[in-house]
């Protein structure tokens, strides 16, 4: 059966808590309204220090306190469990968003089983995903075929695919994680699910 309608667009970079939070729901809220979600890595370290000139969330005074908690009383609802200090320094993003561009623009059927690892290592499990040995690992519980992720590390051209999803990500507006867009309306946060959800059972308005 085709889709009832155009793809949802979702936007994501690995180290923000709350794009791994919405990954967990994307897919369901899609596929209950017969719509598919297509997963775009995002860099924050772009779009929100670069693009809108913010420091990030963990280095804002007072919203640094509120993070955490938000994300806990989240959790705690979801029955969701993260494993990660917020307190530690993030990793470095580069090498799993260039391997996700890579995956979406030559092994597209593999983009969403990598970054589903690839959340589930660095949020729950405390992995950091910046070495080709993290990588290839998350790429192994993915079910990835092992020439697909040695491609992705080797092809200079990830990181050009990169830049091209986060400048297309800025062209249309988005600028945090997650982000989704539907039907060209913007949706930005984790705790616009359930008002995305109504927007598509009611067909917007």
């Amino acid at each position: 059966m085709p889709p009832a309608g155009p793809a949802l667009d979702f936007w994501f970079d690995f180290i923000s808590p709350y794009g791994f939070l919405a990954s967990l729901r994307i897919d369901d809220i899609a596929a209950r309204h017969g719509r598919e979600a297509q997963w775009h890595p995002l860099l924050i370290g772009v779009t929100v220090m670069k693009v809108m000139g913010l420091p990030p969330l963990m280095q804002t005074p007072l919203k640094k306190d509120y993070v955490p908690r938000e994300i806990a009383r989240y959790c705690r609802r979801h029955g969701i469990a993260i494993a990660r200090d917020f307190g530690k320094p993030p990793m470095n993003p580069l090498p799993a968003a260039r391997v996700m561009a890579w995956l979406l623009a030559n092994e597209a059927t593999c983009a969403k089983a990598f970054a589903r690892a690839a959340f589930a290592d660095y949020w729950q499990r405390d992995i950091d995903l910046d070495t080709p040995e993290s990588l290839r690992q998350s790429a192994a519980r993915a079910a990835l075929p092992k020439a697909a992720i040695d491609a992705a590390l080797a092809d200079p051209q990830a990181g050009t695919l990169l830049r091209a999803e986060v400048d297309r990500a800025v062209a249309r507006g988005v600028f945090g994680s997650p982000f989704v867009i539907v039907d060209d309306e913007p949706f930005f946060g984790v705790d616009k699910m359930e008002l995305l959800d109504d927007w598509l059972a009611a067909g917007g308005w």
